[in-house]
């Protein structure tokens, strides 16, 4: 019974011991089939597949075409068990560098599984699914695209931390932006069907990936979702993604919801009016939008008299119109021409004023002084009154800045009874302001000349062209030789304007041009028009002009009384000598304004009247722009007087000896090129004459002299041979070392010979003489007849001089030069130097 026992225990012990070596080997085998089976789903040895697109990621499913050289690869894997490969992105479809290297390839890719391969001509078409995220830890075969990779670990917090509901948190979100997104995009609906098919919804990690394959970002941005692997932070970036497409698809809608509801409105409207005009024609009423727009301009057109080539052109485009759709652009294009054409006043002119006391009154109430246009005007009205209508004219006001060029234009057409327009040609650059556009395009207009007739209501109105010196030409046109056609008397009757395809007469329109001079208007153009100069004002013009017109105006345009506020005619004089030097009122008329507003402060702080003083007129206008000149005397300074299109001025020309060590001549003073060479004619001459009146028998005082001639004000260009006797006498005086007499000014241009020619602007140069106190004033001979049609009011107090040649001048001017009697002239005597001798800074 013992031996049985012991034989029984050995028994039992080695049958344990065969089980645990059973044991052992099922759990061998068991091992080897599970590494088997996981080296089969996550080989470790994979091809690499590059693709230049967004990277695949796990649980998506997507189509790839890729070049045919990758045919046979792909096809082995589609033959074998495994099926599986890796895929890396390289770049988007626009990257400009799609060569393949290993510092290409990102850190992370996708395992994917073939599900369906096929070849085409010359590309290769295959669906994959991708399964997990690979690292390449080392190429085999970079040629053949094989390597070695690994498979990173996701981080996942443990399920009982705060992470761990920050997770599920994050994947509710997801989930409440991808229930939102749903409804709004069908393509999402059908990509997470899928999803939910193959996957746990609760999975948070393929979620994720879910979220970012079905949105519409770009690769870095999924790069940066595969490289993720903290799964939290993967949450987040997803969350971004989703939101932003959540931002689009509600952008979409609205977009889309807008659209259709301004189609449905479209809709509503064309339906509405296709009953209306069913209602329409059931009750006998047959009109439109179109049939109105013909209807309304053929009212207007029967109210006006036009010639017959516009009554044909009128009805061939109410035809075209007819014929029209109201939708068509060219149904635009042809209603704003009728539109134009009608407004047009067709025959239509105001009746004219040609009583000539009435239209004299009326100039002489508006304006002080300006006799030369008055006269004019009053000619032209008694011309019209003896033929029983006014015919176009041309007229061109030449003046400086502020003298009333433009508002003498507005008193003409009240002395006509005719309407006015201002047009300003200040900058014009395109012949098509003039002209008008052709109707080739959209927006197209007629000129400007047509608008003023359509503003005027009248073929006969005044229309002004103010600033035509300011025209310049560009590529689009010369706008001065579109003028030529207007403002010429002998076809103005037959104007064409572009915009209008047809002729307009204008030769009953009054024409009246500004400009502040003449130098910038072409010739042709200038011989069209009936040239009138207005002169600056004299100070006593300038006082009855602030006195009658400026103050009352002012005054009641700031709603104050005559008794509020004093300014004797002495504190005006001072006014105008000291703050409103200028040859026009403007000046004088800003001065009177300041003086105005600072006096309604005063009566607003309780002062019932202002007395403006001399004493306390700094008060006021501040310090005076103007102090009282002090004219430059002494051997070799001559007075000379100067004219530009800003009106007169006075100059002193200074000439000094510089040295007697070689002779020449210094010009400085900003000189033109005619005044460089007065003052060469005139050294010359000076020379040729001057042993004719030294008291010396031997002297030559240019022999070795170098003189210096200046002219102040530098910053000023200064022009024109009408300075040369004045030259010619400051050399005479430094040579002579004689003063000349006071109180005089000079103006002429001097010959070789001594002869004195006739010069322009006298009447503004006798102005600024009068606004020094200078009432000496030296004149050609040639221009006794300007002086003598000067006004009384300007020559008043003024003793003219009048020259022939510059022995009169000699005369006029130096008491104490005598010229020498029987005096041969010796040809050695005169020094001819040449240009190189002449220093022009």
């Amino acid at each position: 019974m013992k031996d049985n026992a012991n034989l029984d225990q050995n028994s039992l012990k080695q049958l344990q011991t065969q089980l645990g070596k059973l044991k052992e080997q099922v759990q061998s085998n068991t091992n080897k089939i599970e590494q088997n089976i996981k080296d089969e789903i996550h080989p470790l040895t994979v091809m690499i597949l590059p693709i230049f697109s967004k990277p695949i990621m796990p649980s998506q499913i997507t189509p790839i075409q890729i070049g045919i050289e990758w045919s046979d690869k792909i096809m082995n894997i589609a033959d074998s068990n495994q099926k599986t490969f890796a895929i890396f992105s390289l770049g988007d479809e626009n990257s400009i560098d799609k060569n393949i290297t290993k510092d290409k390839f990102p850190a992370f890719g996708t395992l994917v599984k073939l599900l369906h391969a096929k070849n085409t001509h010359n590309e290769v078409h295959f669906i994959c699914e991708g399964i997990c995220r690979v690292q390449i830890d080392e190429w085999i075969d970079f040629d053949k695209s094989i390597a070695k990779i690994s498979y990173p670990n996701i981080i996942e917090p443990d399920s009982k931390s705060e992470d761990s509901v920050e997770i599920r948190a994050y994947a509710m979100a997801l989930v409440s932006s991808l229930q939102e997104l749903l409804p709004l995009n069908p393509l999402y609906t059908r990509e997470m069907r899928q999803y939910l098919l193959r996957f746990n919804q609760n999975n948070p990690s393929m979620l994720a990936d879910c979220v970012a394959a079905i949105s519409s970002s770009s690769q870095k941005e999924l790069l940066e979702i595969l490289a993720t692997l903290d799964l939290k932070e993967r949450l987040k970036r997803a969350l971004k993604l989703i939101r932003t497409e959540l931002q689009a698809a509600h952008l979409q809608d609205e977009i889309k919801g807008s659209v259709s509801d301004k189609i449905s409105k479209k809709q509503k409207e064309f339906f509405l009016k296709e009953q209306l005009k069913e209602i329409k024609s059931e009750l006998g009423i047959k009109v439109d939008d179109k049939t109105l727009d013909s209807q309304e301009f053929k009212k207007r057109f029967a109210k006006l008299n036009p010639p017959e080539h516009i009554k044909t052109r009128f009805d061939n485009e109410i035809q075209k119109l007819n014929i029209l759709e109201a939708g068509s652009p060219e149904y635009a294009v042809t209603r704003n021409y009728l539109d134009v054409l009608t407004s047009i006043p067709w025959g239509n002119t105001v009746k004219e004023n040609l009583d000539i006391k009435k239209a004299r009154s009326i100039l002489d109430k508006d304006h002080y002084g300006l006799l030369d246009i008055k006269d004019r005007i009053i000619e032209y009205l008694a011309l019209g009154a003896l033929c029983g209508e006014t015919k176009g004219s041309i007229l061109l006001f030449v003046g400086p800045p502020g003298v009333g060029k433009s508002t003498i234009g507005k008193s003409i057409a009240k002395a006509l009874n005719r309407p006015f327009y201002l047009l300003s040609l200040g900058g014009i650059n395109d012949a098509s302001v003039i002209k008008g556009h052709r109707r080739t395009f959209i927006g197209s207009m007629p000129g400007k000349i047509i608008q003023a007739m359509r503003s005027c209501h009248a073929m006969n109105p005044v229309i002004m062209l103010d600033e035509i010196d300011k025209i310049t030409r560009s590529v689009q046109g010369d706008p001065f030789a579109a003028l030529l056609e207007a403002l010429d008397k002998e076809q103005n009757n037959e104007f064409f304007d572009q915009y209008l395809d047809e002729k307009l007469d204008l030769s009953k329109c009054t024409f009246i041009c500004t400009a502040n001079s003449t130098d910038s208007i072409p010739s042709p153009l200038l011989d069209r028009m009936d040239v009138i100069r207005l002169s600056g004002y004299i100070s006593e013009e300038k006082l009855h002009i602030a006195k009658e017109h400026l103050l009352p105006k002012n005054l009641k345009k700031a709603n104050l009384k005559k008794s509020n506020l004093k300014i004797s005619d002495n504190v005006l004089n001072k006014i105008i000598e000291e703050y409103a030097r200028d040859s026009g009122v403007r000046s004088l008329e800003r001065a009177i304004e300041k003086i105005i507003r600072k006096s309604a402060v005063l009566i607003l702080e309780g002062k019932q009247t202002v007395i403006v003083k001399e004493d306390n007129l700094e008060k006021f206008l501040g310090a005076s722009a103007f102090k009282k000149e002090r004219f430059l005397e002494g051997i070799g300074i001559v007075t000379g007087l100067a004219w530009s299109q800003y009106g007169g001025s006075t100059i002193a020309i200074e000439s000094r000896l510089v040295h007697k060590d070689g002779r020449g001549l210094t010009l400085t003073g900003s000189l033109g090129d005619v005044m460089v060479e007065s003052a060469q004619i005139a050294y010359s001459y000076i020379q040729s004459i001057i042993k004719d009146y030294s008291k010396k028998k031997k002297d030559n005082f240019f022999k070795n002299a170098h003189i210096h001639i200046h002219v102040p004000q530098g910053a000023t260009k200064k022009d024109g041979p009408s300075a040369g006797i004045t030259i010619a006498s400051s050399l005479l005086s430094l040579a002579l070392n004689v003063k000349p007499k006071e109180n005089f000014a000079l103006t002429g241009e001097l010959s070789l010979t001594g002869q004195v020619y006739a010069i322009g602007g006298i009447k503004e140069k006798v102005i600024a003489a009068r606004r020094l106190g200078i009432f000496n004033i030296i004149v050609p001979k040639a221009n006794e007849g300007d002086v003598l049609e000067l006004e009384s009011e300007i020559t008043k107090d003024v003793i003219f001089y009048y020259a022939n040649n510059f022995e009169d001048v000699i005369s006029y001017l130096f008491t104490d030069i005598k010229k020498k009697k029987d005096t041969k002239e010796k040809d050695d005597d005169v020094i001819v130097i040449s240009s190189d001798d002449f220093i022009v800074p």
